[in-house]
């Protein structure tokens, strides 16, 4: 074979290797793509797969809200129970229940239940404030407490035209607290304001009830003060016990039929 012919079938297979490079490099090209396209696809999967966890988490925030409301308030009997802290949010949930009933059942009777360890006498100075407008609108408002009113909640206990407090439940009174700081004159007047507060405190108290503003702060003083159903009773803090065991009840009932 002459040297030409060699050159020939060795350009030929040049060639031929260029070729099979290229189809080789198209092929790796099209398996790029396909790597590509299947991340892309991963990617919308795992998107849609968020977007659908997202839907039934709000699906399932909805259901829980309604829950809770439902759990909250019994429209039917205009019944609202308050059994939590004492908040900007908690507040606002009660008012905006007790202004819809207000507004769709104009001088209806209402009940809030109490539940609470207290919380922000600010916010709770808010919801004493409107329950006074509507017994002011000609809405008889009864309050009670089951578990404890402890705090505001307590003072939030003497809002109502009528006050009951169920058998095992406790009232709690202290003086208000204040977190304060800064400089001096800052402080002082922080100290200055939270004695107003109580001022008010002991306003309410005794106003609705037989205690003395000096029976108050000597109970108070460094100190919670529990007061059981029978003792809220007696101080006139309450109108009545309710919730009480059947076997107590007719003990009382024997005890008046035998007088």
């Amino acid at each position: 074979m002459s040297e030409e012919n060699k050159e020939l079938r060795t350009d030929k297979e040049i060639a031929a290797d260029i070729a099979l490079k290229e189809v080789e490099v198209r092929k790796m090209e099209a398996d790029v793509r396909n790597v590509e396209a299947m991340i892309r696809k991963n990617d919308l999967d795992a998107d849609k797969t968020a977007v659908e966890l997202a839907v039934k988490q709000m699906d399932l925030d909805v259901k829980e809200e309604k829950r809770a409301k439902d759990k909250a308030a019994d429209e039917e009997n205009f019944l609202y129970r308050f059994g939590s802290e004492v908040t900007n949010g908690s507040v606002s949930s009660c008012i905006k229940k007790l202004t819809e009933w207000q507004r769709l059942h104009p001088k209806c009777d209402i009940e809030i239940i109490f539940s609470s360890p207290g919380g922000s006498i600010i916010d709770g100075f808010e919801l004493f404030d409107y329950i006074q407008h509507l017994r002011n609108e000609g809405h008889h408002i009864t309050t009670g407490t089951l578990g404890m009113a402890a705090s505001m909640a307590g003072i939030l206990l003497q809002a109502g035209d009528t006050r009951w407090i169920g058998q095992q439940a406790w009232l709690m009174i202290h003086r208000a607290a204040f977190g304060a700081y800064g400089k001096t004159f800052e402080i002082e007047d922080e100290v200055k304001f939270v004695k107003r507060m109580e001022e008010r405190i002991l306003d309410i108290f005794t106003s609705r009830s037989n205690l003395t503003r000096n029976k108050i702060k000597r109970n108070w003083e460094r100190k919670d003060w529990w007061i059981s159903a029978e003792e809220a009773t007696d101080l006139q803090l309450v109108d009545e016990v309710r919730a009480i065991l059947p076997e107590h009840s007719n003990n009382k009932k024997k005890k008046r039929s035998k007088k």
